[in-house]
């Protein structure tokens, strides 16, 4: 259930937010706080969806309301309430990090709406800190090859700067590994990195995934939602597989990368959005090109550094590193103590095809885990490895 703290200093003003809101859904719990430093001590104590809170207030007004929160919880969006003369004031909130402002007395369509986007995107920059928890450990760049090397390098020089990045290989390789290593070692790390697979959403609603719609959109629309690139505001959005994305798609994400402004699906209105972009593809996209299935004005935008990530036949020597990192991972994941690959076991390992890359490796080794000895052996590699 939505928890909003409405926080205003007239009465007459919290009681028609609270209707508004109350009759509007009976799954919002709405409290009130009747001064900006009453309004504080409450967010310092509960947890909170969304803030309402007005500008003009006794003991803290709510500039330092926002300031105070940006501080103690950032994550949580606020929305400012502007009299007419707190206009200009309102407007510089945003600036601050408010995410946006309504005006008293309040309207009814826009109050409503500015609430249902704010928690949207609250809900996926929730989902985006619970994963990112996790991400130092599950996307260790593992390998001390030439290639991963270069690779590294490579990240360190381009992560502190805006520049897009373009990342190609083979299927299985790790793309993802450096996009997100390009966002944790940014400027950009304390906001969201929002991944968005281009393959596995239908082509019919990937404009609607990467720009959110409005209520009618379409048949499904039952209600506005925000976009991943809105919910990317501040931070990163991970295009995987951008070679197959639709021409359409990629006309709007031309226009969002040119412009820094989004429209939703069913609507004209812009929003501005402050977003990096690092694009992933398995397909060679000048071919593409030349096929007419991938915009060149495009190509040349996202593909502003270039970083191949090689294949596993192209790194072999990384092989005894990779077995030791899986085996330790996955004798983890299912409650049993590491297994030892004999020498002769990864010397076997290192002479395979291995036309499935990393991941398919990682699926070698946990077979090996289950099905081999207690040390594993060239026999057990031979057994239970073969293709």
């Amino acid at each position: 259930m939505p928890k909003i703290l409405i926080i205003e200093d007239e009465a007459a003003i919290r009681r028609v937010l609270v209707k508004i809101l109350t009759e509007e859904s009976d799954t919002y719990k709405v409290e009130e706080a009747e001064d900006g430093l009453a309004g504080v001590e409450l967010i310092k104590k509960e947890d909170y969806d969304l803030i309402l809170c007005d500008i003009k207030m006794p003991k803290m007004d709510g500039v330092e309301v926002l300031e105070a929160v940006k501080k103690i919880k950032p994550d949580i969006p606020i929305v400012m309430i502007s009299g007419h003369g707190d206009l200009d004031t309102a407007v510089n909130t945003m600036r601050l990090g408010a995410f946006d402002y309504i005006s008293k007395p309040p309207d009814l369509n826009r109050l409503l709406n500015t609430v249902r986007i704010a928690l949207d995107r609250k809900e996926l920059v929730v989902e985006n800190t619970r994963l990112k928890k996790k991400v130092s450990k599950q996307y260790e760049m593992i390998g001390e090859s030439e290639g991963m090397v270069q690779i590294k390098e490579m990240i360190e020089k381009v992560a502190p700067t805006e520049a897009r990045v373009l990342i190609t290989g083979p299927n299985g390789t790790g793309k993802e590994l450096v996009a997100h290593w390009l966002h944790e070692k940014s400027d950009r790390a304390k906001g969201p990195l929002i991944e968005v697979n281009c393959a596995a959403i239908p082509s019919e609603l990937i404009e609607s995934e990467l720009f959110g719609h409005v209520k009618g959109a379409f048949t499904s629309a039952n209600k506005d939602r925000a976009g991943k690139f809105e919910a990317a505001n501040g931070g990163t959005i991970f295009l995987d597989e951008v070679g197959d994305m639709s021409l359409s798609a990629q006309a709007k994400v031309l226009r969002a990368l040119q412009e820094n402004k989004v429209q939703r699906v069913g609507s004209d209105k812009d929003i501005k959005v402050d977003v990096r972009v690092i694009a992933a593809t398995n397909k060679d996209l000048k071919k593409e090109i030349e096929d007419g299935n991938f915009r060149e004005d495009l190509y040349h935008r996202l593909a502003v550094i270039l970083i191949k990530v090689p294949a596993l036949n192209e790194r072999r020597e990384d092989i005894p590193l990779l077995v030791a990192h899986f085996s330790e991972k996955i004798a983890g994941e299912h409650g049993t103590a590491t297994k030892d690959f004999s020498k002769k076991a990864i010397a076997q390992l290192q002479e395979y095809d291995w036309t499935g890359n990393i991941r398919e490796l990682r699926n070698v080794v946990e077979r090996l885990i289950i099905l081999g000895g207690k040390e594993v052996s060239e026999e057990d590699v031979k057994l239970f490895a073969s293709k």
